[in-house]
């Protein structure tokens, strides 16, 4: 199939582009791209949060942010848009100003509709070829774009199935592997319990019924002893392309019961996962956002978002693992 999240160097020796077809309409991307509420939940790579401090949305207003890391380092940034039509394009710069990240560039982003759906495409200039080349290699700018863009089609697909008022995590992953192989993992409980479940978790049993209306259930036991059950409920499958289902702890027979941990965690969370594969690699890109739930679950939800995010990263280290077993 072909390559949903190109990017181009070639262009001319200054650029580099991103595209990619997003399963939302073209005017709420245009607005996640818009409103500081939005961007917060998808900006950035991998790991990465977003802090604004100034967000003026017209012709020569500055965007100031800052990017914190996974490392805990804090990165300091700042763009000045440069050009507004709602909804097909953006363009902006982003400079050095003050203590800002020492990289220039202009990008001008477009939004195209296809059908229901939205063609995006980042088109960034820099000042010459070392530059670009430079940013590329010190920040991951390629990779950093690719995961960004995929934090942001993983957060509308939950936006667009909850509505705008409800909190959602991202997360997202590139695997060495073909999506095909990818997404065999995810759908073989045969492979599913080689790899799935936090770190320093192992496998009891699990049975899987992929389909829209089936289940899989499965049960784990922790290092300290403590069993751990719990269940996807699919909603929707689209072979090697998405998978959206609603998760929720359970015991061992199946039945839906809080977290063993809180009481006060929401009982289910929807999740949307979808798979690009881009270079002969896939992009798992994964939100989740609670549903019929109540302000304290919701605010928990909020709150344990780095604690989610450690935990899903490592359930994907052991998937990294577990393809390079399979390669072997």
């Amino acid at each position: 199939m072909p390559d949903k999240n190109p990017t181009t160097l070639a262009a001319d020796d200054r650029s580099m582009i991103i595209s990619r077809l997003i399963d939302a309409p073209r005017e709420l991307v245009f607005e996640a791209w818009t409103d500081p509420k939005h961007l917060s939940q998808w900006w950035g790579p991998n790991g990465f949060s977003t802090t604004t401090s100034a967000f003026d949305m017209r012709v020569g207003g500055v965007w100031r942010f800052v990017m914190h890391g996974p490392d805990g380092r804090d990165y300091e940034n700042r763009i000045t848009f440069d050009a507004i039509k709602r909804p097909q394009r953006l363009e902006y710069h982003h400079d050095r100003g003050d203590d800002a990240e020492p990289v220039l560039f202009r990008t001008t982003v477009t939004f195209e509709e296809a059908g229901g759906k939205t063609k995006l495409t980042m088109h960034a200039v820099f000042p010459s070829k070392e530059e670009r080349d430079r940013v590329i290699r010190e920040y991951g700018a390629e990779e950093g774009g690719h995961q960004t863009v995929g934090r942001l089609a993983a957060y509308l697909g939950a936006l667009s199935a909850v509505g705008a008022e409800k909190p959602v995590f991202t997360i997202t992953r590139i695997f060495d592997a073909p999506r095909a192989v990818v997404w065999k993992v995810h759908s073989d409980v045969a492979y599913l319990s080689k790899w799935w479940g936090p770190k320093g978790f192992t496998w009891l049993k699990g049975t899987l019924d992929f389909k829209p209306g089936g289940t899989f259930h499965y049960g784990m036991r922790g290092p300290t002893g403590q069993e751990m059950w719990g269940k996807f409920n699919y909603r929707q499958i689209v072979p090697q392309e998405k998978i959206i289902f609603i998760n929720s702890f359970s015991d061992a027979a199946g039945n839906t019961t809080r977290a063993p941990f809180a009481e006060d965690w929401p009982l289910e969370v929807l999740n949307t996962v979808i798979f690009t594969e881009r270079n002969g690699k896939t992009m798992l890109a994964m939100s989740g956002t609670p549903i019929n739930a109540t302000k304290a679950e919701l605010a928990r939800f909020e709150a344990m978002k780095p604690s989610m995010n450690q935990g899903f990263s490592g359930t994907f280290e052991q998937l990294d693992a577990y393809l390079a077993e399979m390669r072997g």
